[in-house]
């Protein structure tokens, strides 16, 4: 009898993916693409607000920087709590019930959205409250992830996580790219009448903004539904106490340390690159000046990038397609190896970037300059951060064994999912150029722990 004979139309009788002649890989690979398209609506529902946010303003919202910088800092706070909970999911509900009711629970926070940008009106609280709605999002990461690893091999694990959680972070750069496409095509306006987004020294534009939000519920509607149709469990049982157990093991925290250097700084960066942007370099910004006294010349800031925000989406992208592109080479050389590598890639590329993080604004030449060093450079931050994430996600499979690997997967994914959060308020609180410092010193600690615990030869967990 296969081992993919069904019990009670969900549960498997069971299941043993190590043993290839009974493993059902065909059924594998099927969960892994339904979940994985969930978990990208699941991203895009999560990330919707920091396409949102930055744009508050030019639809009549008059939030200062600082209550902006927190409402794109909410979803964050809100996955890493969520995440917790998500985590113990997986053997409780099964793959079926926890893919589905997560992805019908991505439309309250996304239908909100999509009302209150129609007219300026809502109160701050409020767009605070769908900020937290929205990491319900990311909370889902914590437990689609480890559910879809049961159906995988180890050998294969590497490649399954790294497919499913880089196409699922491209829903990041996927609702950041096409949210000012979508907004302005008057067709797609099913709902809701027009608004008038105001630009600085330029006509008014007409756009639908509830199209950046509606135009994703459909999908999830029919998310759930695949997910409730064709989706098995795994018949891996434990209670809550017993998935606790994880914490007695110090590897636990290690790669918490190491997946926080990783996904933290990927999802940090994308919550906040939009508003970062246009804070030091978009329109609006303080004035130009060149010269001095009688002499002075003065611009206007955005001169050098008048649409600063277009460029946004091109590191949550640059993140994801690293993740699964670079998963390949971990199954085959080993995830420490690549930890190693995204360690010092992350060191330098974030010192490059901070000089860029004080902007020359003595000429244009001086700004343009700066500009294209805060680019470069965080699109580098962003590739050496998804290739941390793929070679993270290799390791936890070989160090624990099967059922423990999927609650560090989702103990770690949480803590790091506090990423948007902590950068927000490190940002806020102690100021842009200070907390890239603290992100230099954390990738140096996290070099040394992967070289010593991980990647040296006689290390005590090589991975």
């Amino acid at each position: 009898m296969s081992t993919s004979t069904a019990r009670k139309g969900e549960w498997l009788e069971a299941w043993d993916p190590e043993n290839e002649a009974t493993w059902d890989s065909k059924l594998a690979w099927k969960t892994l693409w339904i979940t994985t398209f969930c978990l990208t609506l699941a991203f895009i529902a999560w990330f919707l607000p920091s396409a949102i946010i930055p744009k508050l303003a030019s639809v009549g919202y008059t939030f200062t920087k600082g209550q902006l910088y927190w409402m794109a800092a909410m979803p964050g706070l809100a996955a890493g709590l969520l995440r917790i909970l998500w985590m113990v999911m997986p053997p409780i509900l099964g793959t079926r019930k926890l893919v589905t009711i997560t992805t019908l629970l991505l439309i309250p926070s996304t239908l909100g959205w999509g009302v209150r940008v129609m007219e300026p009106t809502a109160p701050y609280w409020e767009l605070m409250v769908l900020a937290f709605l929205a990491g319900i999002g990311g909370g889902a990461f914590s437990g689609l992830m480890p559910s879809t690893s049961y159906f995988f091999p180890k050998s294969k694990q590497g490649t399954a996580l790294g497919l499913q959680a880089g196409i699922g972070n491209l829903g990041v750069s996927i609702v950041q790219l096409l949210t000012p496409y979508l907004i302005a095509i008057g067709a797609l306006a099913v709902f809701g009448g027009s608004q008038q987004m105001k630009f600085p020294g330029k006509p008014d534009q007409t756009v639908w903004y509830q199209n950046a939000a509606f135009v994703w519920i459909p999908l999830m509607i029919g998310g759930a539904v695949l997910a409730w149709t064709m989706l098995k469990s795994v018949p891996i049982k434990a209670n809550i106490k017993q998935q606790f157990d994880i914490f007695k093991n110090q590897d636990t925290w290690w790669m918490t340390i190491l997946y926080i250097m990783t996904f933290g700084t990927f999802s940090g960066l994308s919550a906040q690159f939009g508003l970062l942007m246009i804070n030091l370099y978009g329109a609006g910004n303080a004035e130009i000046v060149s010269g001095s006294g009688a002499a002075a010349k003065v611009l206007v800031a955005g001169y050098a990038v008048p649409e600063a925000v277009k460029f946004v989406f091109l590191g949550p992208l640059i993140g994801a397609v690293a993740r699964f592109a670079f998963s390949p080479l971990t199954d085959r050389m080993g995830g420490a190896i690549w930890t190693l590598i995204s360690g010092v890639g992350l060191i330098g590329s974030i010192i490059y970037t901070i000089p860029a993080l004080t902007p020359d604004t003595s000429s244009a030449a001086a700004l343009d300059a700066g500009f294209n060093q805060f680019l470069y450079g965080m699109l580098a931050i962003f590739l050496f951060a998804g290739i941390g994430n793929a070679s993270t996600f290799k390791q936890m499979p070989m160090i624990f064994e099967k059922r423990q690997a999927g609650g560090v997967i989702g103990w770690t994914a949480a803590i790091a999912a506090f990423g948007p959060f902590l950068f927000g308020v490190g940002i806020n609180f102690l100021g842009v150029v200070p907390f890239y410092w603290i992100g230099v010193v954390w990738a140096v600690g996290c070099v040394v722990l992967t070289w010593w615990r991980y990647a040296r030869k006689g290390a005590p967990k090589p991975s």
